[in-house]
């Protein structure tokens, strides 16, 4: 691992765990196992950090995603293995991460919005086309609506809300409404499948 991908990788870590208000470039540099002036030649300061780390954490995110869809038998396997893979995301994050990102580095967010807009929404909305044309999803979705919305619904888990109040909500409610959008789009023929990877993949340590 080269120096800028180390710092970049320890940085999205500790803003994942604690927030990005609180963590300063001290404790960068110090869990990066660099000094101070070496993460100051990769960044003129925070603002730089958090903008170049996030991207990172996306680009890295989307390759996961995409490769789960390509690997996966049908598009509801897919959509069950990206829920699961989620689910492990966010089990390390500090549920006030995202809402501090857009508070406090407006650049970055709307960099990490604007990203997620022009590649995830093209992502789920193929696989809704997949699903419809595999039987397993209902005929005649508006597949660009509802691949507009499974991502909002996604984003809306990441900021206080009535539902989202700590760690144990955000992964609870993350799932709750993953099986919403499922059961609103699948077939009988896709519930059964439905029910047989949530089995293989999230049942093993997730109820929902």
């Amino acid at each position: 691992m080269d120096q800028l991908t180390k710092i970049l990788t320890t940085a999205i870590e500790l803003f994942k765990n604690y927030g990005f208000k609180s963590i300063t470039m001290d404790d960068i540099a110090r869990s990066a196992g660099i000094s101070k002036k070496t993460l100051y030649i990769h960044f003129a300061n925070k603002d730089e950090v958090v903008k170049e780390s996030v991207g990172f954490y996306k680009s890295n995110m989307h390759c996961s995603c995409v490769s789960m869809l390509e690997s996966s038998e049908n598009a509801i396997e897919a959509m069950v293995r990206i829920l699961a893979f989620f689910d492990n995301v966010f089990k390390q994050m500090n549920p006030m991460a995202m809402h501090e990102l857009q508070r406090y580095y407006p650049i970055a967010y709307a960099s990490f919005r604007n990203d997620i807009i022009q590649t995830d929404v093209a992502l789920i909305k193929e696989n809704i086309l997949q699903g419809m044309r595999e039987g397993i999803y209902r005929p005649s979705l508006n597949a660009d609506l509802l691949a507009k919305f499974r991502l909002e619904s996604s984003m809306m888990v990441l900021h206080p809300n009535l539902m989202v109040n700590d760690r144990e909500d955000l992964l609870r409610v993350a799932l709750e409404i993953g099986e919403f959008f499922m059961y609103g789009i699948m077939t009988p023929k896709g519930e059964e499948l439905y029910l047989q990877y949530k089995a293989k993949y999230l049942n093993k340590s997730n109820n929902i």
